[in-house]
């Protein structure tokens, strides 16, 4: 009998020995790489995290205790020694287990997190109200060094300094966030690394001075800061002990009898302790041990051969990052800058090309925005990659730094729209809506890869002022062989004076396109006019579409505050008279799913447009 079958909740973990506990973590290193493999997800990043997982479950009394997950993509093994083994196949499956932790899927989860630095702040805040409540049950952080990179964290050590009662907060070290950390922080870790003596140097010299002997009130407060002096004089505190907290480290955090003990005695303090671990990303799998930021977030594999499996071709990211290069050779202003997303942004071509040019600031999007809008005041040209879902992170800079300035600036959105398996904190679904709020912002949305290359163009090279591109995840979809891209905002496909007319834009014109050739045979007069700048939208736009007797929009976005809403408003405002349907996002979250099971719940691909003009408009006349 396989020791994962023993283990229904952390309670069974208890029941084991060491040696169990270490063929434990072996098994659910397979189950893990077994599952990813066939599902898709997070790898490396859950195998680097099985023993400090198994630990903290062996010390801890969940769901009494509190573990609060930085970023929470690593929480595969959590899942599994929580009580959902048995659903672990699920995972980011339509239905299933979410990738990240959440609250309503188990009383284990206490805090949902799909974004970078937010875990110190969050415990604290699960602390102190534990606090304020009479109890005594212990809250830990899990933070990797590249979510270190956020000044969130900073707020969050900054205030948690303060707390009279116990917080852990583990620094979980592997020397990336999902490209190689870059920036003073992680050379300021990877010197305490290189420091192996520290904690026993520190804890022989501690003992000696606390034993010397306080004797009047006067003399016993003299001592107590000639102790301060000493000790900083003998061995040079850590920023995290000024910050308040008592460190201890770095570990082995694959060490589990190391681990285990230094959790028993860091959990027993009555102040704030940071516990630093040194891991390896990818443990236990060879081919992500040796390319952790490849096998970082990877679709379904090849287990035996390692390879992801992908199909050919072109992705939008893959078609951004040839574009900027070709662009950057022509003008020298052309700089990049990516907040930890060189990879996935597709930026390490250009950064090849033109390192002095290209810029990882970390997970720090706020930081990117600003810079960027420095870089522009000094007379450069940035464009900023960033994934809309985390794009929302700078909204503040977007309006302060940048378009309140009169800078010119581009936004490089990828991910715009449904991303599928990741789930409600990764959707790109809010970026059109609340950039349109926003005055001096051009806002572009290709639907194809051509496109995409055309409006970054002239959002580098003519477009005054702070402008966006946002493009989807993957690879472009269905295109109408008659249908041809006109340079200009809108296009127009289908007949040339439809009495129904849909109006999209974005990846979504490929599905109502679909759409409208299924209506077309139909019988219906119909045709799609596509936006391919969002904002500003032409005069000419309204005047063309108030020629149709209905008007339908259809928007892989959120209503509230949507180009559609937007859009109709205009429309009615200019006495429009006929009838509007507006179907985007509602007033909720996406779930996890696929991104074409997600568009069909939310009627947006072509099956779903296609009966819904027919349930509106019945039998064509």
């Amino acid at each position: 009998m396989a020791l994962l079958d023993r283990i229904n909740s952390p309670k069974d973990l208890k029941e084991l020995s060491l040696p169990e506990l270490q063929a434990l973590c072996a098994e659910i290193r397979q189950l893990i790489i077994r599952t990813v493999g066939s599902n898709g997800g997070h790898l490396a990043s859950n195998l680097g995290v099985v023993e400090l997982t198994v630990a903290l479950h062996y010390v801890l009394d969940l769901p009494e205790d509190k573990i609060v997950w930085d970023v929470g993509h690593q929480s595969y093994t959590h899942k599994i020694l929580t009580g959902r083994r048995e659903q672990i196949g699920t995972i980011r499956k339509k239905g299933g287990l979410a990738g990240y932790p959440r609250p309503e899927e188990s009383e284990y989860d206490a805090f949902a997190v799909g974004h970078a630095s937010t875990s110190i702040s969050a415990a604290l805040g699960l602390a102190k109200a534990a606090q304020l409540a009479g109890k005594e049950n212990r809250i830990a952080a899990v933070i990797g060094d590249g979510a270190l990179t956020g000044g969130l964290a900073y707020e969050g050590l900054n205030n948690a300094g303060r707390l009279h009662r116990n917080l852990i907060v583990i620094l979980n070290d592997n020397g990336m966030s999902i490209s190689p950390n870059v920036g003073n922080i992680a050379r300021y870790l990877a010197h305490i690394r290189a420091g192996q003596p520290y904690l026993n140097v520190k804890g022989n010299i501690e003992r000696t001075l606390e034993s010397i002997p306080f004797v009047g009130e006067p003399i016993q407060h003299g001592l107590k800061h000639a102790k301060r002096k000493v000790k900083r004089l003998i061995y040079n505190s850590t920023i995290f002990e000024d910050l308040g907290f008592i460190y201890y480290g770095p570990f082995d955090g694959h060490d589990l009898r190391t681990l285990i003990g230094v959790l028993r005695t860091v959990s027993t303090l009555s102040r704030p302790v940071l516990l630093h671990l040194h891991t390896s990303k990818g443990k236990g799998y060879t081919f992500a041990e040796d390319n952790p930021d490849e096998f970082h977030g990877v679709p379904a594999f090849d287990v035996r051969k390692g390879l992801k499996t992908s199909v050919k071709g072109d992705s939008f990211s893959e078609v951004f990052g040839n574009s900027i290069c070709q662009f950057a050779r022509q003008e020298k202003k052309i700089c990049a800058i990516t907040a930890a997303m060189q990879l996935g942004t597709c930026l390490t071509r250009f950064r090849q090309l033109y390192p002095t040019r290209f810029f990882d600031v970390g997970i720090a999007e706020e930081h990117a925005v600003t810079f960027a809008g420095g870089l522009a005041a000094g007379g450069m040209i940035p464009v900023c990659a960033i994934y809309s879902s985390f794009l929302q992170r700078s909204y503040d800079q977007i309006i302060h730094d940048a378009a309140i300035q009169q800078v010119k600036m581009v936004l490089a959105i990828d991910r715009a729209g449904i991303v599928g398996e990741d789930g409600e904190t990764h959707q790109g679904v809010f970026d059109a809506a609340f950039l349109n709020a926003i005055p001096n912002v051009t806002i572009f949305a290709p639907a194809y890869y051509d496109e995409l290359h055309e409006n970054l163009k002239e959002a580098i090279f003519k477009v005054p002022g702070v402008s966006a591109v946002r493009y989807p995840r993957g690879k472009s979809m269905y295109r109408p062989h008659t249908y041809q891209y006109d340079c200009k905002g809108w296009s127009l496909y289908g007949s040339e004076t439809p009495k129904i007319l849909l109006v999209t834009y974005g990846r979504l014109f490929s599905f109502t396109a679909k759409a409208c050739e299924l209506l077309q045979q139909k019988g219906y007069s119909v045709a799609v006019l596509k936006l391919n700048r969002i904002k500003p939208i032409e005069e000419e736009v309204y005047q063309a579409a108030k020629q149709a007797a209905s008007i339908y929009f259809f928007e892989e976005g959120m209503e509230s505050g949507g180009i559609g809403e937007h859009f109709i408003a205009k429309l009615i405002q200019k006495g429009y008279r006929g009838r509007v349907f507006l179907r985007g996002i509602g007033d909720f979250f996406v779930r996890h799913a696929s991104m074409e099971e997600s568009l069909h719940d939310l009627g947006l691909d072509a099956e779903s447009i296609f009966q819904t003009v027919i349930d509106e408009e019945g039998e064509p006349v």
